[in-house]
This record gives C-alpha cells, sequence and structure tokens, in this order.
C-alpha cells in the first residue's frame, strides 16, 4: 500500500476507496389483494393496519372510529397523517388494535396509517417524515423502583 504524506494524498485516497452512497428506493409494497399492510406502536397499544383504495372509510376493530373513538381530539389524530398528505376520501382504513388505552391505540393506528400510506404510495414518505408521523413515539411508562411508592415518589418521611 502507498504511503500518504499530505492531506491532498489522503483525500483522493478516500474519494477512491468510498464510492458515493445513494439515496435509497422506496418501492410500492401490496399484498395479493392490493392492500398496503403497517404495524403502528405507541405506548403499549399495537395496530395492525391495511390501507386500500375506496371512499375514505376508517374502521377499527369492526366499529366505526367514530363509535369507537368518541373523543375529538382522538378522531383527529388518527386523521392527521391523511389529511397531511392531502389524500381525503381517498383510501379505505381498516385497523385492529390491542393494547394500551384510548390515547395509546390512537397513536397507534396513526403511526401504522403513515407507515401504510408510504408503503401505498412511497412518493408521500417526505410530507409525512416532516409532520412526524413515521417516527415511533418511543415514550413508555416508567417501570415502579423498589424501595418507591411509584417510579420515583418516595415514601412520606416521618421524622418520629
Amino acid at each position: 500500500m502507498a504511503e500518504i504524506n499530505s492531506l491532498q494524498e489522503l483525500g483522493e485516497a478516500t474519494q477512491a476507496v468510498a464510492p458515493e452512497a445513494e439515496a435509497p428506493v422506496h418501492v410500492q409494497k401490496l399484498d395479493a389483494q392490493g392492500r398496503a399492510y403497517a404495524t403502528g406502536k405507541r405506548k403499549n397499544a399495537i395496530a395492525r393496519v391495511w390501507v386500500k383504495p375506496g371512499s375514505g372509510k376508517i374502521t377499527v376493530n369492526n366499529k366505526d372510529f367514530n363509535a369507537y373513538f368518541a373523543r375529538p381530539v382522538l378522531q383527529m389524530i388518527l386523521q392527521q397523517p391523511i389529511v397531511a398528505a392531502n389524500r381525503n376520501g381517498q383510501y379505505d382504513v381498516v385497523a385492529t388494535v390491542v393494547g394500551g388505552g384510548l390515547s395509546g391505540q390512537a397513536g397507534a393506528v396513526r403511526h401504522g396509517i403513515s407507515k401504510a400510506l408510504t408503503y401505498y404510495e412511497p412518493e408521500l414518505r417526505a410530507v409525512l417524515k416532516k409532520g412526524g408521523f413515521l417516527t415511533r413515539d418511543s415514550r413508555v411508562v416508567e417501570r415502579k423502583k423498589y424501595g418507591r411508592a411509584k417510579a420515583r415518589r418516595s415514601f412520606q418521611f416521618s421524622k418520629r
């Protein structure tokens, strides 16, 4: 191997060794029925989501999403990726959710819808990533420690 004596030679040597890394090409991923599938997670909730072209109907655990998520805030959270991608009324969404509470489940379905949309239309990835919908929210409940009342709270102190 040749000896390198200057910074210029070092730069030339590294350019020759390392080829330019190309951006990954995202391709459409569909199942046999023409649906895109993704798994969304939030807290302890796990959502399995299927997206297919349709009239914009969203079903969660075989119920209309307005009936399953009664609070308007949760309904809004569910629709955020579809609104951000400007695809209102173009896709039918079928989701099954287990675990966690309603808030965590709504976040899990939102995450799943976002991922499934990127699998169906890879060009939507930039919009959804910019909105933060593709990032899994890793915040979970902290575990209880021994010698503590809760995760961090101590037992009440008494001098006597």
